[in-house]
């Protein structure tokens, strides 16, 4: 899970910090000692970590601060300030005013351009645009078909000649959306293994034919300082625009995320977070922020479940949640549905004061949810609604019909109970329901 390791360390020191009471300033300079540590492991520069401790422990030792009603909550304030500011603002594709507009992928081979190109116009598509990609990467075997792959199944349609000229194929693309309607081309580029002149060249001669108005260099966030490097030199060669972080779901540390927009000047613009072709998001920093420090993502959240539930069954799951009581069969549709939003621990991590890390096992995939309806479907109606009954008896009858072993029964149960948690979580934030219809409506409002 994307800064898991980082968000544990912080959150220990901030816990550490509460339980004082009232701060010293030696409180706060072992606090940030403890934070110096926990950025350094998590792959931050040393030189960005200094800066950034330096500057934190400026604002957290002030009179104003260690004097008021609550001042450990008063420094993870600034801490969040800090770490925000650091990761600079969530910013919008450039469109250049013209249609077709350009985006044109730039980066070093591995870092998943063309999957994660293919994400993006999927999410561009389902924003109501009409994006064309363009195969320009001629060198890596199946480079082509594994884009046509991609955009197939995204229902994005992709141009192609072949082996011709880069320049050529990203010329005749832009033509072929003119002539199709398509208001956005995206160019899949070749990359290598390293930063090469003739790659710097081939890329320059495309961007010089076409003036995309946005480069996105794309980079695999595991690689962590390697990553920043790797953007600098693009950005020093070639000049991008922004920068798409893919693999961010498996960095626990977090490094890139944190120094690639200090470094470069450049803002994070979209994320990667998974392998199915729905898995990219616009990054905001404010709220990857909020989640490293444990204090949730309800505005993500509620977008995931915007794109999950259609109006039936918003309605329909509202009414569960306004009773505070799900049944297993209650239980097993309403995984079917949250599978589209991701795993227990993404969505338990984007809910205030939820331990995302106690649900990191709770992994939905289709065999789990297979034994999951066979367990269910051989219990009786009145098992199903009133769980508590299910005794020893009950369970080797169950395991027996459903073709499972009782400890499978026994973790369903579990399951369920974090689902139970999970629902009372959700039911809580029905006051930050305020203007959102969809989240009003999720939550119980008419």
């Amino acid at each position: 899970m994307a800064f898991e390791s980082l968000s544990e360390k912080l959150g220990g020191v901030f816990k550490r910090l509460r339980s004082k009471g009232r701060l010293a300033e030696s409180d706060v300079r072992e606090a940030m000692r403890e934070v110096r540590l926990a950025l350094l492991e998590a792959d931050v520069s040393f030189k960005l970590v200094k800066e950034f401790v330096a500057r934190v422990s400026e604002k957290a030792v002030g009179s104003d601060v260690l004097e008021g009603l609550n001042p450990a909550n008063m420094v993870v304030k600034i801490v969040r300030d800090e770490l925000i500011a650091q990761m600079g603002t969530s910013e919008r594709l450039n469109s250049g005013g013209r249609v077709p507009s350009v985006i044109m992928l730039v980066g070093l081979q591995g870092a998943g351009k063309t999957t994660n190109g293919a994400k993006l116009a999927g999410l561009l598509k389902s924003q109501g645009r009409r994006p064309l990609l363009a195969a320009c990467d001629i060198y890596r075997p199946a480079a082509i078909t594994q884009l046509e792959t991609v955009g197939a199944q995204l229902g994005v349609p992709v141009f192609s000649l072949g082996q011709e000229d880069p320049v050529k194929i990203a010329r005749e693309a832009l033509r072929h959306a003119e002539a199709h309607g398509n208001d956005i081309v995206l160019l899949d580029t070749a990359g290598r293994l390293h930063v090469d002149e003739s790659l710097m060249d081939e890329l320059k001669r495309v961007k010089a034919e076409v003036n995309p108005d946005e480069v996105l260099f794309v980079v695999d966030a595991m690689t962590g300082q390697d990553a920043v490097v790797a953007a600098s030199a693009f950005d020093a060669a070639l000049g991008i625009d922004g920068i798409f972080l893919t693999k961010l779901d498996g960095d626990a540390r977090g490094g890139a995320a944190l120094s690639v927009r200090a470094v470069t000047g450049k803002p994070i613009k979209f994320a990667g977070v998974g392998e199915k072709l729905d898995a990219v998001e616009v990054f905001h920093p404010d709220r990857m922020v909020s989640r490293i420090l444990g204090m949730g993502d309800v505005e993500t959240l509620i977008e995931r479940a915007e794109a999950a539930f259609d109006d039936k069954q918003a309605a329909e799951l509202a009414e569960r949640i306004k009773s505070n009581r799900l049944t297993l069969t209650d239980y097993y549709e309403q995984m079917q549905s949250l599978k589209k939003m991701g795993s227990l621990a993404d969505i338990a991590g984007m809910l205030p004061g939820v331990d995302a890390k106690a649900l990191g096992n709770a992994q939905i995939d289709e065999k789990a949810l297979a034994k999951t309806e066979a367990i269910i479907l051989s219990m009786t109606a009145k098992e199903r609604d009133n769980p508590a009954i299910l005794n020893s008896g009950r369970k080797k009858r169950i395991a027996a019909g459903s073709g499972t072993q009782v400890v499978d029964i026994n973790r369903l149960l579990k399951q369920f109970e974090m689902m139970q948690t999970m629902t009372r979580q959700i039911s809580g934030l029905k006051r930050h329901a305020g203007g959102n219809k969809f989240l009003g409506k999720l939550l119980g409002g008419r």
